[in-house]
């Protein structure tokens, strides 16, 4: 009759590894029930832009979602919620952060401090749960509005146009004034006309024509 104990312990530990086992099959197929896919895991931003951090899960109930931001400056909470409730977000991202029941979150007017790494947390009512993280990097632009580079444009042309006005004026200004320069120089040198009256001893009265040029040899007619 003393083998009865040995084989009830026997029982008692094949029964305790079946239970171990269950209960790992079951937290193996606890922690497969949820599934997160991030369809671009790395965004390149620029300054000012509103940002979509896509993602996509499936679980079992309605889980709890949780954003967390990390940078060279530690972890700070975002937003965190249940699908179809009012989210709870932090102050840091007040009016900047609108949250989506599929778990993703958009960013508005994001700058340059934004950039870093942001995981999102996926948790089941029954305590498994799973995260994923995507990159976002802001660069800042040299020039915000290319209206502006426009209009810059435009005022170089328009000061180009001036300018070449301007010499064309004064080229005109010069030639006038040069002309009439030369004008005046050969005006000048016409010469002056000199009578000369002579009278001779019969009475009889002689006009004598003398050119004296200004500015050449001088001739008598």
């Amino acid at each position: 009759m003393r083998p009865l104990p040995s084989r009830r312990r026997k029982n008692r530990g094949i029964s305790l590894g079946l239970f171990a086992l269950c209960l790992a099959a079951a937290r193996c197929l606890q922690s497969q029930g949820i599934s997160l896919y991030i369809p671009q895991s790395a965004i390149n931003a620029t300054v000012k832009e509103d940002i979509l951090l896509s993602v996509e899960y499936s679980c079992l109930g309605v889980p709890t979602i949780e954003w967390k931001y990390t940078s060279n400056w530690g972890v700070q909470k975002i937003v965190e919620w249940k699908p179809g409730t009012q989210a709870n977000i932090s102050q840091s991202h007040k009016d900047r952060v609108c949250t989506f029941d599929n778990g993703s979150i958009q960013l508005f007017s994001v700058g340059v401090s934004d950039s870093g790494y942001y995981i999102i947390t996926v948790t089941e009512r029954l305590g498994s749960s799973q995260f994923g993280t995507i990159v976002l990097h802001v660069s800042e632009i040299l020039y915000e509005d290319l209206h502006f580079v426009a209009v810059f444009l435009a005022f170089l042309a328009a000061v180009a146009a001036v300018l070449i006005s301007l010499m064309w004026v004064c080229n005109k200004c010069a030639y006038k004034f040069q002309r009439k320069r030369r004008h005046k120089l050969k005006g000048n040198c016409l010469g002056l006309v000199i009578i000369h009256a002579f009278e001779d001893g019969g009475g009889t009265h002689y006009l004598v024509l003398t050119e004296k040029p200004l500015c050449g040899s001088s001739s008598t007619h």
